[in-house]
């Protein structure tokens, strides 16, 4: 039952988790569950991680918040860690997703404001997501969640994910930017063809256009690489983070090459929270222990255990349409409604959550072991018909 207290924005799952550890998770009835959304991509490190519990106490002790009027320590090695690890020069630090997409979209429209050009648009895909802000809204690729929010943000073209022809043709005098996740998640684990993110890297170029790729999902490891834009080096103009960047505490990340960042002034654009030294002790520490535990190594290993097992249960199912993923972000398509199948799935102790109508989402954490993916596989089997 719903809190009367509460605005009613969620559909929760009539469960109430109190404790996690590692992949696991306990209801308040002492059930424990295989926890494989994992906060919606955020728990890089699982339930509990002693190492970011331990940073985020010390830091706690220490200073928690001082705002940015401040040189604060915490943020600027972040930055630089974050610098060494993606081949950007600078950052901005928020505290979610959508503010991340916010600054990116505020940087490059500022950034033509600056070459003295009129170019606004920003091309983004069809089925996207990019957060609920009313710009990042507008960004968004998928009418369902813009009902009710007229009128929207103009300055935003819609193209099909994945057709390179199409997002040529759609360049014209007023494209300032395209924007892009390398994988779609909330719109259904959707990938491109190998090579088209090089693909729109390449055009990007030519146009001389900004590129922004949207990692909030994708990011610090859960493809198998660092960043997803890896797999083909196709480093953006701007790049945003948040979810898994601070392992469960609230953080956004916006990187950008130098000669783009620099259109970000004193005054131009901030936050209150951002970057506090609390929020970066805990993405430090998540950084560290996803390096010295070798964690996007372990991604790349598990996740070929993860869809190597689906594509099995494909093969048993007539039910399955599809399999899609890369690293530890998965989607089983069916050809029905998948919720019924979640509820069972729960009901069975696992923790899935969908992309989509007829997607299955599996998000597990990074450290997540070989033996938990059986055990998750075995679930799905046993419940689908």
């Amino acid at each position: 039952m719903n809190s009367p207290y509460l605005m009613n924005t969620y559909a929760r799952f009539p469960v109430c988790l109190v404790k996690g550890k590692g992949s696991r998770v306990w209801d308040d009835h002492g059930k424990c569950y295989l926890d494989f959304i994992s906060g919606i991509a955020v728990n890089t490190l699982g339930h509990a991680h002693p190492t970011l519990a331990h940073a985020v106490c010390r830091q706690a002790e220490t200073l928690v918040h001082c705002s940015n009027l401040f040189h604060i320590p915490q943020q600027e090695q972040l930055a630089e860690t974050l610098a060494r690890l993606s081949g950007l020069d600078r950052a901005f630090f928020c505290n979610s997703g959508a503010e991340a997409n916010e600054a990116a979209i505020k940087l490059a429209r500022r950034y033509w404001h600056d070459q003295g050009s009129p170019r606004r648009t920003i091309i983004t895909a069809e089925q996207s997501f990019h957060g609920r802000t009313l710009n990042t809204l507008s960004a968004t690729g998928q009418d369902k969640v813009k009902i009710g929010f007229d009128p929207l943000m103009p300055g935003f073209l819609h193209i099909p994910y994945g057709d390179i022809e199409t997002l040529e043709a759609a360049i014209d005098e007023d494209t300032a930017a395209i924007m892009l996740e390398p994988i779609q998640g909330e719109g259904g684990v959707n990938m491109p063809e190998t090579g088209y993110i090089a693909a729109v890297r390449e055009l990007c170029d030519t146009e001389g256009v900004l590129m922004i790729l949207d990692e909030v999902q994708t990011g610090i490891g859960r493809t198998g690489t660092m960043f997803a834009f890896q797999h083909e080096a196709a480093l953006p103009d701007i790049l945003s983070l948040a979810k898994g960047l601070g392992g469960g505490f609230p953080i956004g990340a916006m990187l950008a090459k130098e000669t783009v960042a620099t259109a970000f002034t004193p005054g131009s654009h901030g936050t209150t929270f951002g970057g506090n030294p609390l929020a970066c002790a805990a993405a430090m520490a998540v950084i560290d222990t996803v390096e010295r535990e070798h964690l996007v190594e372990s991604a790349r290993v598990q996740g070929e255990r993860l869809l190597a097992g689906l594509n099995d249960i494909a093969e048993k199912h007539a039910a399955v349409h599809a399999v899609r993923g890369l690293g530890l972000i998965a989607g089983l398509e069916l050809d029905r409604e998948a919720a019924p199948f979640i509820i069972a799935c729960r009901d069975a102790g696992l923790l899935l959550l969908l992309a989509g109508p007829k997607v299955m989402r599996f998000l597990p954490p990074l450290n997540v072991s070989a033996d938990e993916i059986d055990e998750a596989l075995a679930i799905v089997d046993r419940c689908l018909p």
